[in-house]
């Protein structure tokens, strides 16, 4: 029976693992409406969101278990020991370090697994306690700053070193400011996951989407590939899919923090581990293939910078809620922000087979269209479309005219009210001069009798 185990093929293995891993992520979500209710982990019904009855918001915590279950019970029997993943020294885990001179020693899955599931189990806590108590963002990101330091210092999930994009220089990080640059890109994207999560299915399906692209990319176009990251990654989108069905509109329970931030983290240190190195290509797909949740965080942003409100204060004029205002369903908001996460990883997977010139190119148009949208759509604001007003200037002889007219009828204006400014400064001043002249005039008259009086008394 051993002997026939060992002879199956791994592909054929993994794929059974890939199906328990969903069958447990099957299991254990129904399970998990019961838990948040007894627990506490409910989402209350207000004037963001778009449920109204309470549900259930510790949904993710089934994604974690099934993948903590597989990465370190399952996965380990099957796969076998490989080299380590090569990068910078370590100076707290040296033995992840391979030296010069020195046979490297090979690493097994459960130990390059453990730190990760050590570390979204971190996540995964401070997310399960925010559902259940809603804890403050600065509690929240503590827990998240904690969890990232730790993949720093016992992983090679590291920010060590950054290829300029299109023939620039390769700048390598010392230790202190890669710590830096680590923790910031896991907050990012952990935060921006979290951001989407707004709608019945939409965060779950656009982490498989995204995922489901790393794991191609890692596999197939990395030029030092690492099989235990595309496993890692399947293994989570396996997990993911066994909850989706539960999640998808009309949905039974939600991904909540405890879900949303761990599926941010996973991305983040997924992308960091095998989509960084020393390419400019490899720089700029991680940005394509998070492009849905990245946009829509830095728009929010910018938006609120414009309004002049505080970044950390919400609104409802991200993605999902523009499209539910222009009249989309639900479920066409969710299928239509997949359709452009899938277009996102579309041009990340052409752009690992073109050349320099078309890759400058295809960055250039896929912007062009970004921007072309954001103003349909009105993420920043209604009455901001510089670039839709543009061309409407350069194609509409009508608007253009318009336009024109207008600008000349502002500028008439502005002479004839300076011009009105200039004659009502000129009276104000000569009215001003003659008073003056007349409190000047009243100062000096009984002087003047006073020496008529002096006068006819001396006479």
């Amino acid at each position: 029976m051993v002997d026939t185990i060992k002879e199956i093929p791994f592909a054929l293995k993994f794929l059974i693992v890939i199906i328990i891993t969903f069958g447990i992520s099957l299991v254990f979500t129904p399970i998990m409406t019961f838990v948040s209710r007894l627990i506490g982990a409910v989402d209350k019904p207000n004037e963001r969101r778009i449920n109204t009855k309470p549900m259930p918001s510790a949904g993710g915590f089934a994604i974690f278990l099934s993948f903590a279950i597989a990465s370190l019970f399952i996965l380990p029997k099957i796969v076998h020991p490989a080299l380590p993943y090569l990068g910078q020294e370590n100076p707290v885990a040296p033995h992840l370090q391979v030296h010069p001179g020195q046979a490297p020693k090979l690493q097994s899955y459960f130990s390059y697994a453990l730190p990760f599931v050590i570390a979204g189990g971190i996540v995964v806590l401070t997310g399960l306690i925010d559902d259940i108590k809603e804890i403050s963002p600065k509690m929240k990101m503590l827990g998240l700053t904690i969890a990232a330091s730790f993949v720093w210092f016992f992983t090679h999930a590291r920010f060590d070193n950054l290829k300029v994009p299109f023939g620039g220089p390769l700048l390598t990080f010392p230790a202190w400011l890669s710590f830096i640059f680590t923790v910031f890109w896991i907050l990012a994207i952990t935060n921006a996951i979290n951001l989407i999560d707004g709608l019945d299915g939409l965060a779950s399906g656009v982490s498989v989407i995204s995922l489901l692209t790393m794991g191609v990319v890692s596999y197939f176009f990395l030029p030092s590939p690492n099989v235990f990251l595309p496993i890692m990654i399947f293994t989570i989108v396996a997990a993911i899919m066994g909850f989706f069905p539960y999640n998808y509109h009309p949905a039974i329970i939600y991904l909540g923090d405890t879900g949303a931030l761990f599926l941010g983290f996973m991305i983040s240190v997924s992308s960091l581990q095998g989509l960084k190195n020393a390419t400019a290509v490899a720089v700029l797909t991680p940005l394509l293939i998070l492009g849905v949740p990245l946009t829509d965080t830095i728009m929010a942003m910018v938006r609120r910078k414009l309004n002049r409100q505080k970044i950390s204060v919400a609104d409802k004029r991200h993605l999902h809620h523009r499209l539910m205002a222009l009249g989309f369903t639900h479920r066409g908001a969710v299928l239509v922000i997949y359709g452009i996460a899938g277009i996102f990883a579309f041009i990340s997977l052409i752009l690992q087979v073109s050349s320099r010139l078309g890759g400058i190119l295809l960055i250039i148009a896929c912007l062009f269209g970004l921007e072309i949208f954001i103003e349909l759509v009105g993420i920043l604001g209604e009455n901001r479309q510089p670039m839709l007003n543009a061309l409407r200037f350069i194609g509409n002889s009508s608007y253009r005219s318009k336009v024109v007219n207008k600008r000349n009828q502002e500028e008439n204006e502005q002479e004839n009210f300076d011009e009105t400014k200039n004659f009502t400064d000129f009276d104000e001043l000569e009215d001003t001069l003659k008073f003056d002249k007349t409190v000047k005039n009243v100062e000096e008259e009984p002087k003047v009798k006073l020496s008529r009086r002096e006068r006819d008394n001396k006479s």
